[in-house]
């Protein structure tokens, strides 16, 4: 019998995380589940893992390289018959009522995706992720990042939901498609969140579903990796959503974030990942699908504002 949900989790230092995680979810007060791990380090991530030691169904598909985030977690998506999938990171402790509060909050038939919080696994008080924010620049932030978990108590309306513990249903994703591959990681949930706005589905932030989340584990913070990927993946975003009358403002912003990045730091990662993503504008250029209607984008702020908004009150982790 094929279960209301799927959890997908793709690994590559799951050796390290999967535990922790896996005994989370042996503990969650929904029980209506499977879970498929996608091991992208030929077994390694995953061979420690005693698949009879859960009250659930464990699945592992093990590639022969790394076929990082995006393409691992479609393979989990494909390979699930669930009508609602959550993909979830390996370095996360979920709550036990965490699926309970993602399926409520899905119920709407409309509604086809729903948020998590997430909670740094270092400062457990302070909101890492309520859901993600995006204004008209296509600057993608974290919802109430960096603030008291006492301010995200309310469920609410969101532009998307972290693909570190996201919820979505399936009908949504055969209508607008999975994560783009090319991505790799980062900012595919940005991405996804955004083509499934243009189609009228709505997300919605469920503050029970709570995950402790380390943060950058695999990629550390601030790395040339994450850096190269965010760059090189916000062109791509931008190419594939953004409505033609704000490309202007887009490339005012991105230049300014470019040029803060190379005065302060002296950092050219940020412009190389750019030109990457330039590069193959065209392609997802012709990738752009459906319309393109006026979305409820998060306000802008100054460019001078906007580190200071990513990173939250006092700067957080």
């Amino acid at each position: 019998m094929c279960p209301r949900v799927s959890v997908i989790i793709p690994t590559y230092d799951g050796q390290r995380w999967l535990p922790a995680c896996l005994a989370a979810l042996g503990a969650q007060t929904f029980t209506d589940f499977d879970v498929w791990l996608v091991d992208n380090r030929a077994g390694e991530a995953t061979c420690a893992v005693d698949r009879g030691a859960y009250p659930f169904a464990t699945h592992v598909i093990v590639n022969a390289e790394n076929r990082h985030f995006a393409a691992a977690a479609n393979q989990g998506l494909a390979a699930s018959e669930a009508p609602l999938l959550a993909v979830l990171n390996d370095d996360t402790i979920p709550s036990p009522g965490w699926l309970r509060a993602l399926v409520d909050a899905i119920a709407s038939p409309r509604t086809g995706a729903a948020a998590s919080l997430l909670v740094f696994d270092a400062q457990p008080e302070l909101v890492q992720s309520a859901g993600i924010c995006l204004d008209r620049a296509a600057i993608g932030w974290d919802r109430l990042r960096g603030h008291p978990v006492a301010a995200a108590r309310e469920p609410a309306p969101v532009f998307g939901a972290s693909g570190g513990a996201a919820l979505y249903r399936r009908e949504m994703l055969e209508e607008i498609g999975p994560y783009c591959e090319d991505f790799e990681a980062y900012l595919e949930d940005v991405d996804l969140a955004w083509r499934a706005q243009r189609a009228g589905w709505q997300c919605r932030y469920a503050p029970d579903a709570v995950v402790r989340h380390v943060t950058s584990a695999t990629a550390i913070e601030g790395s040339t990796y994450k850096l190269a990927r965010l760059g090189r993946n916000k062109v791509w975003s931008v190419a594939r959503n953004a409505r033609r009358r704000d490309l202007p403002v887009i490339a005012f912003y991105d230049a300014a974030a470019v040029l803060y990045t190379l005065l302060r730091r002296g950092d050219t990662a940020s412009l190389r990942a750019r030109l990457v993503g330039l590069s193959a504008w065209s392609r997802h250029w012709r990738a752009r699908r459906g319309g393109f209607p006026a979305l409820a984008f998060d306000p802008l702020v100054a460019p001078w504002q906007v580190p200071a908004r990513m990173r939250g009150p006092g700067g957080a982790p």
